[in-house]
């Protein structure tokens, strides 16, 4: 593990390509990443986490609950049954999933787009914001001006990850080995994710927390 340690030892952050981004969505090793990333979703806890912070902030969820980079919709079917009375949006690039609850409220385009704004009681991303730096990472940050909470689960950007990761590599396949590593270098340290996207300390109160399973989470509340 000595010489996996060194090679992952952390520096800046590092935003390269995944593999699954340029992969089509039917390709084999695509479906396999994507059950792959499901597991390693669930062995981290995060969809949990982000369901037990929403239930803090009830009257917000009431107000919209939006999630950045949706992807296949687990999330926000999830969010959909356990917050039966809260608006529920999936926003990303690719179309609404199939058997996506009619309720749920899909929004397919780039979040980049000098068109886009949205609003709500909370905003959400999971394993999303770490695919962007420097001016794009900033103006996803203008978005949480319409929100009053913010719920950000992201790598966290440490040795500890690289070798958890590596210990999964018998049970995952090339696509995945790749690009888990690849996100774990472009994830966060501690304070970097709210100061890069321009988070303003004097309107939001911000908790940030990060685990042993290598997430970084940051609880953002408008002041």
């Amino acid at each position: 593990m000595a010489h996996l340690a060194a090679k992952w030892r952390m520096g800046g952050r590092k935003v390269v390509p995944e593999i699954l981004d340029h992969l089509p969505p039917e390709d084999p090793e695509a479906r396999r990443s994507r059950r792959d990333l499901r597991r390693i979703n669930f062995l981290m806890g995060n969809e949990r986490w982000v369901c037990r912070a929403i239930r803090k902030f009830s009257d917000a969820a009431l107000r919209g609950i939006v999630e950045l980079g949706a992807g296949d919709g687990m999330l926000v079917a999830k969010l959909a049954h356990s917050f039966p009375a809260a608006p529920v949006t999936g926003c990303d690039l690719v179309p609404r999933p199939d058997r996506l609850a009619s309720r749920v409220i899909w929004k397919q385009g780039d979040l980049l787009s000098a068109d886009c704004e949205m609003s709500g009681g909370i905003l959400i991303s999971n394993l999303f914001l770490h695919h962007f730096e420097g001016a794009s990472l900033r103006q996803l940050g203008q978005l949480c001006n319409g929100f009053e909470i913010l719920v950000f689960n992201e790598p966290d950007r440490s040795t500890l990850p690289h070798l958890l990761g590596g210990s999964m590599w018998p049970m995952i396949n090339r696509v995945t080995r790749h690009d888990m590593h690849v996100s774990i270098s472009a994830g966060f340290a501690r304070d970097e994710m709210p100061s890069l996207m321009g988070i303003d300390p004097a309107m939001w109160s911000i908790v940030e927390t990060c685990t042993w399973r290598g997430a970084r989470r940051v609880l953002g509340c408008r002041r």
